[in-house]
C-alpha cells in the first residue's frame, strides 16, 4: 500500500504523522474488521453507494456493528479537505469501533499483467466479506512475484477459477462468449465486476483453468486497475491483449463512470 495522504479517525481528519490509534483493538491484533477501496474521480467517490451496501453486508457477516450514518458524514469531509482528486478512499471499521478514512494516491499500473496460478481453498464463513484478515492474499502476491508474474490467480484444490486477491477475472471463449467466475463459486461480489455485467452479456458459473489456459483473451477488473488485459498466466501467453472483448469491458465501464461520474 502506498503511503496515506491523509486519515480521518472517527471524524477527525489528520495528516499521516498526527494519526494513531489507541490499543487494544482487535482490529489491528486480530484482524477483525471490515473494510473497501473506492476510487475517487477528480475528487468525487465512484459507487459509493455499493462500496458501503457491500461494507455494511461484511459487517453484518462477522456481527459487527457498523454506523452507515457516521462513515458517511465522515467520508464527506474527508474528500473536502483533499488537495488530490485522484486517488484511493479506504474506509475501516474495526472491532473496538473505530471508523478509519484513509486517502491513498492511485498505485501504477501497468497496461498487461501476467499471473501466477495459487491454489486455495474459500473460506466459507468469511465467504464474500472484504474483512481485514488480508494476510493470505499478500502472500499469494509475494508467492506469484517470486514465480516471475506481477500477480497471484486463485485457483481451488478441484481446479475451479476463482479470482486474484484484489481484482476479478473475466475471459473469452473461443466462440466469442464472455465468462467470469460466479459469486456461488467463492468470490467477492466485485463492484468493478458488477458494473461490467450490467452492461455486456457474460456467462457466470464454476469453469475449470483449463478452460481459461484455452481462452484467447482475458482481463482483470478492479476498482484500481478498472480494466487491465492479462498478458500471460504460469506459462501460457495470451495472443489478444487487449482482445474484443476487454476492449468491450473497459468501453462497458467507462460509460459506467460516465453515468454516474460525467466524466
Amino acid at each position: 500500500m502506498a503511503d496515506p495522504l491523509k486519515f480521518s479517525i472517527d471524524g477527525l481528519v489528520l495528516d499521516p504523522g498526527d494519526a494513531s490509534l489507541p490499543l487494544p483493538d482487535d482490529g489491528l491484533l486480530r484482524g477483525d474488521g471490515v473494510f473497501e477501496v473506492i476510487r475517487i474521480y477528480a475528487g468525487r467517490p465512484f459507487a459509493l453507494g455499493l462500496h458501503l451496501d457491500r461494507m455494511e453486508r461484511s459487517a453484518a457477516a462477522i456481527e459487527l456493528p457498523l454506523d452507515r450514518a457516521a462513515l458517511t458524514t465522515e467520508i464527506e469531509a474527508l474528500l473536502d479537505s483533499l488537495d488530490h482528486p485522484d486517488c484511493l478512499l479506504r474506509v475501516v471499521q474495526t472491532r473496538a469501533g473505530r471508523r478509519i478514512g484513509s486517502i491513498e494516491p492511485l498505485p501504477v499500473h501497468t497496461a498487461t499483467i501476467a499471473l501466477a496460478t495459487v491454489t486455495y481453498s474459500p473460506t466459507v464463513i468469511l465467504n464474500g466479506v472484504k474483512s481485514l484478515s488480508y494476510a493470505a492474499n499478500m502472500q499469494v502476491t509475494r508467492l506469484a512475484k517470486a514465480a516471475g508474474a506481477a500477480e497471484a490467480l486463485f485457483i481451488r484444490p478441484d481446479q475451479v477459477v476463482l479470482e486474484a486477491p484484489t481484482s476479478s477475472i473475466f475471459w473469452a471463449t473461443a466462440d466469442g462468449r464472455l465468462r467470469t467466475p460466479a459469486i456461488e463459486a467463492g468470490v467477492l461480489d466485485s463492484i468493478t465486476r458488477r458494473k461490467v455485467l450490467e452492461r455486456i452479456e457474460v456467462e457466470q458459473g464454476e469453469f475449470p483453468l483449463d478452460d481459461l489456459l484455452a481462452a484467447p483473451e482475458a482481463f482483470l477488473a478492479s476498482t484500481t486497475r478498472e480494466v487491465q488485459p492479462i498478458e500471460r498466466i504460469d506459462d501460457r501467453t495470451y495472443p489478444e491483449k487487449p482482445g474484443p472483448l476487454t476492449k468491450a469491458a473497459a468501453a462497458a465501464f467507462t460509460q459506467a463512470l460516465e453515468e454516474e461520474l460525467g466524466a
